[in-house]
């Protein structure tokens, strides 16, 4: 059987537009964060691993950090338990922590290291726990009262990233794995924390001075008043997003974690559509790609 002659142009002409993005982003490190419907449809899951597969396949170095919170609340509640949240934050102790640990370290993880070998990559599954792979400190949070006084909020065992060893990652890197991190940290004292996923792949991306920072999500992008994807930002004008609202609510987090990573070298992220087949490659291998894209340009 052979491709007629539309067809064969088309894939042609696909293959070749590719060319100048693998020369682009060869060698260079990628880092990714897996989770919302990507994590939970079975056609974007599998997408999703060749996509990781491929990227290594022609000389990229992928990273994945995952989440994991859909699968988190569905044990939760087999259990008859129940975990409360502020401001989006899961308040997490000590048993609901192990219940996090178990889910998140152990078959989420192996779950998705299992998916992309099954597509012929060499996955290997850590958490921040692994030869203290993210070093974390407990979260403090604060909520303002209805007098305007900001009063603390403990969440429990909920972490903030202190450093990532990134020594470990560079070894598994250079023996031609693909790591997936578990976004689960420790302190000096031995305790584990639950991080969130957005702030470890950024801080992953900062450590070793990704060239790109990619947070799948579940929304097309930052979207303008006109509803449409606002992309090809610089920090300068994200912050200006935020200040006249046009950025707000559940957005302004994950952007933020984008915006540390710019600002502290990494070359760009982009907060992708995860809900897209493929969205992985259509970020890397198009000029449109498939989300909001923030860039450390020059600015005036």
């Amino acid at each position: 059987m052979t491709l007629n002659l539309d067809d064969a142009k088309n894939t042609a002409e696909v293959l070749t537009t590719a060319l100048p993005y693998i020369q682009r982003f060869v060698d260079k490190l990628i880092v990714v964060k897996y989770g919302g419907n990507a994590m939970t449809d079975p056609e974007l899951e599998s997408s999703f691993a060749r996509d990781i597969v491929l990227l290594k396949t022609v000389g990229m170095h992928p990273v994945v950090v995952h989440g994991g919170g859909p699968q988190v609340d569905n044990l939760l509640k087999e259990l008859g338990r129940q975990s409360d949240r502020i401001d989006g934050m899961r308040v997490t102790d000590k048993s609901t922590m192990d219940i996090v640990e178990m889910v998140l370290g152990g078959s989420v993880n192996k779950s998705i290291v299992s998916l992309i070998n099954k597509h012929g990559g060499r996955a290997i599954g850590l958490t921040g726990k692994d030869a203290n792979l993210i070093q974390a400190k407990k979260l403090m949070m604060e909520k303002i009262g209805a007098d305007g006084i900001a009063v603390p909020v403990d969440l429990g065992f909920v972490g903030d990233v202190v450093s990532v060893n990134k020594d470990v990652i560079n070894m598994l890197i250079a023996s031609d794995f693909i790591p997936v991190i578990a976004p689960l940290g420790v302190d000096a004292e031995g305790n584990t924390y639950n991080i969130n996923a957005d702030l470890v792949a950024g801080k992953v991306a900062e450590f070793l001075q990704a060239e790109k920072l990619m947070l799948l999500t579940n929304i097309k992008g930052v979207l303008g008043r006109d509803g449409e994807v606002v992309t090809g930002l610089t920090p300068k004008k994200v912050d200006s997003l935020i200040e006249d609202g046009t950025i707000s609510g559940g957005m302004i987090p994950k952007i933020q974690c984008a915006l540390d990573a710019v600002r502290s070298g990494v070359k760009s992220a982009v907060i992708v559509d995860g809900r897209v087949p493929h969205a992985t490659l259509l970020e890397i291998f198009t000029n449109e790609g498939v989300g909001t894209l923030i860039s450390r340009e020059i600015e005036a």
